[in-house]
């Protein structure tokens, strides 16, 4: 598959692909469930879920596919790409205790 930028540069699918894989199983896995917890029907879960799926497509779209520069490829200092790490995994446990609310109800 052929993706391409706003400009018409060819453009690497790979990260794409990978992060809206990651925010499938995320949404689905949790989503219809974590919905149920707090009421909804399972049905209507499943469509928050495809809304919330399709957002986190279009907006990974936008940042991997549409707005990347191919030229502006160069090498992350150490310390930015620690940040970074932090970050990410400071993000990913707000996740998982957000998950894990309707557990505590």
């Amino acid at each position: 598959m052929k993706l391409r930028n706003r400009e018409g540069a060819a453009v690497d699918p790979v990260p794409w692909f990978v992060v809206t894989a990651a925010a499938f199983a995320v949404a689905y896995s949790f989503g219809p469930g974590y919905f149920a917890a707090l009421g909804l029907p399972i049905r209507d879960g499943l469509v928050v879920s495809t809304g919330l799926f399709l957002a986190a497509t279009a907006g990974t779209y936008y940042r991997f596919v549409w707005a990347v520069s191919p030229e502006h490829r160069t090498e992350v200092p150490v310390g930015d790409r620690f940040e970074r790490l932090v970050l990410a995994t400071l993000g990913c446990i707000g996740v998982v205790a957000l998950l894990a609310l309707p557990l505590l109800w």
